[in-house]
């Protein structure tokens, strides 16, 4: 327990952290050697003539700047990709992009991706406007104000969501299960992100009527927020909580945890993984060879009766670490399908002004299942039917399960 705990700021392939204090998201990578495209058969002439078509009979072409013209051609590259995570940066886009990476801003603290082309929200985060207002892991966003959503990226949407704090933001959602879309207002404010929470769950929730007071027992629990610079301290100190109360049995909710840094997702791993064995595995698609994450090896624990808790607002991370517990047989995973986030940016510099942020690899469990292919499936599946009751059938059925 008294190790260092290391922070390298190695960062994770989650989704472009939005609206929020973190981002868990890209690798920084160095420009691409152009000699690359030299020995291809690469026809451009029809680039070239839609340029002088562009030059010649646009009524306004004089309007357009030229490297506003060579943006679009680098932004309909990237577009081409059909991929929500790979796009271009251009030099006020960089900006923003590096104000979030670097600490707290103005806006509604939620994170959202990019599932079956429909803008939709990962998760809304502890304490922030958008969960005070209602929005929910799942949520379909169809409208921000009055712009559809439907030939947005993702940044585009964040910079449409994000705004100065006081202001007020109308967001079109459809839920899951219903057919008619809602307004939702949210007021932005500055966003402080939550790390972690502890707590005591009893089995008493969960006993039968049969059941006497003295087989009762309580159950640990660990609220991991998000993946962090510091959630490997704070992960530390909550296992030390735990080891001081003499429970046994503990719980790792990762319930709408979209993500955060693949060193804090390798380094929490590590208390209850061997020295070596597999976190998660990095697969280039053939462009390189796969790289494997292994654990620290601090491996503390013996005979732990462990679960961990997940619902569709857990990704990238979150995902890293269930899988790596689930793959390994050290816990089970309770509550609903993952989000599916596993996939690794490179954010590599175009020109000395803009860049280009690009996914590389994708991110397998231990025995090779693909995150991004579906998200992980629980070991227990437990379905919401309502998810404004104040009963958690999660939490419940993951107390039962540790009697």
């Amino acid at each position: 327990m008294n190790r260092n705990l290391q922070k390298v700021f190695f960062l994770i392939g989650a989704v472009f952290v939005v609206l929020a204090a973190f981002f868990s998201g890209t690798y920084f990578g160095s420009s691409y050697n152009k000699s690359t495209f030299q020995n291809q058969e690469i026809d451009f002439d029809p680039f070239w003539n839609a340029w002088e078509i562009v030059e010649e009979k646009y009524v306004d072409s004089e309007k357009v700047k030229e490297k506003d013209k060579v943006y679009g051609a680098i932004s309909g590259l990237l577009k081409s990709l059909e991929d929500p995570y790979s796009v271009f940066f251009t030099p006020e886009e960089l900006k923003e992009f590096e104000i979030e990476i670097n600490g707290e801003f103005e806006g509604v603290g939620m994170e959202v991706g990019i599932r079956k082309n429909i803008l939709t929200v990962i998760a809304p985060l502890k304490g922030t406007p958008a969960e005070k207002a209602g929005i929910e892991s799942g949520d379909k966003i169809l409208r921000i104000d009055d712009a559809s959503t439907s030939d947005l990226s993702i940044e585009e949407a964040v910079r449409k969501i994000r705004g100065p704090r006081g202001t007020e933001v109308k967001l079109t959602i459809l839920r899951n299960g219903e057919e008619e879309t809602k307004i939702i207002t949210v007021m932005r404010d500055t966003i402080r992100i939550p790390v972690i929470d502890t707590e005591t769950q009893s089995s008493a929730k969960t006993a039968s009527l049969n059941e006497k007071k003295e087989d009762n027992y309580d159950v640990f629990v660990i609220k991991l927020y998000n993946f962090s610079a510091d959630s490997t301290i704070r992960f530390r100190q909550a296992l030390r909580e735990f080891i001081d109360s003499g429970k046994q049995k503990l719980i790792l909710d990762l319930r709408n945890n979209p993500g955060g840094f693949l060193e804090a997702a390798v380094d929490i791993t590590s208390w209850f993984l061997g020295q070596g064995e597999t976190v998660v595995i990095e697969d280039f698609g053939g462009k390189s060879p796969q790289k494997i994450h292994r654990s620290k090896g601090y491996d503390i624990f013996e005979n732990l009766k462990m679960i961990v808790l997940v619902n569709k607002g857990s990704a990238s991370a979150s995902e890293i670490v269930a899988g790596a517990l689930q793959d390994h047989g050290i816990a089970k995973i309770v509550g609903e399908k993952t989000f599916g986030k596993g996939s690794v940016q490179e954010l590599v510099p175009l020109t000395e002004d803009t860049s280009i942020k690009i996914t590389i690899a994708k991110w397998l469990t231990p025995k090779g299942h693909s995150i991004s292919e579906g998200g992980l499936t629980p070991d227990i599946e437990v379905e919401i039917k309502d998810a404004k009751s104040k009963k958690d059938p999660i939490m419940e059925k993951a107390l039962e399960l540790l009697k």
